[in-house]
């Protein structure tokens, strides 16, 4: 009996060390080499500040960026450490009510723009962290960008081209904009126009 005790917890020890000290930190360190920037949270920079992610969606203000797509983490939106949807189901009032909601704020923004409103500028995703829209809702916002900035159309939908990301390999998933990436190099040109 006292031998069974003894092997039981000399195996518990070299398990611990393997499993919760050795295997996390040649993960860590394999990760560091191959992928530093997505081992570290794919963080932006602008010089030495830190801008955001481009894994996890911020809320963008005002007419001269890209609007994200909704978040409905709580208590605040695009809180990363409370990712969840909000389970509301399509029938569901308090769902209509807030994509109504959107919707009339997406077009007073923009009284001009009689097209259809993208699925995704109105309804959360299943995180509520997308980083990215649809290139149809970044589409649907390049008049609105461009004037409150002063800029013509063309530089907004170049900013677009150059953050938009075709499907995984091609084909997996739709193509889709980095706001993020939009809305820093929107910035950007804005300085040295």
């Amino acid at each position: 009996m006292k031998q069974t005790v003894f092997t039981a917890l000399r195996i518990l020890v070299v398990l611990t060390l393997l499993t919760g000290l050795l295997y996390p930190l040649a993960v860590t360190g394999l990760a560091q080499l191959a992928f530093p920037a997505q081992a570290n949270g794919s963080v932006l920079h602008e010089g030495d500040k830190p801008v955001g992610s481009t894994l996890i969606g911020q809320p963008f203000g005002g007419d001269k960026y890209l609007w994200s797509r909704p978040s409905a983490t709580a208590p605040f939106a695009y809180n990363a450490a409370a990712s969840t949807g909000s389970n509301l189901g399509p029938t569901n009032p308090a769902l209509v009510d807030a994509v109504k909601a959107r919707v009339a704020t997406l077009r007073k923004a923009d009284p001009d723009n009689h097209a259809p409103v993208p699925t995704d500028l109105v309804t959360t995703s299943g995180s509520g962290l997308d980083p990215h829209i649809s290139a149809a809702a970044a589409a649907f916002q390049v008049a609105r960008v461009a004037r409150a900035r002063g800029v013509p159309a063309s530089a907004v939908e170049a900013a677009i081209a150059g953050c938009s990301q075709a499907p995984m390999l091609g084909m997996i998933g739709p193509a889709h904009v980095d706001v993020l990436c939009v809305n820093l190099a929107l910035d950007h040109r804005t300085v040295h126009l």
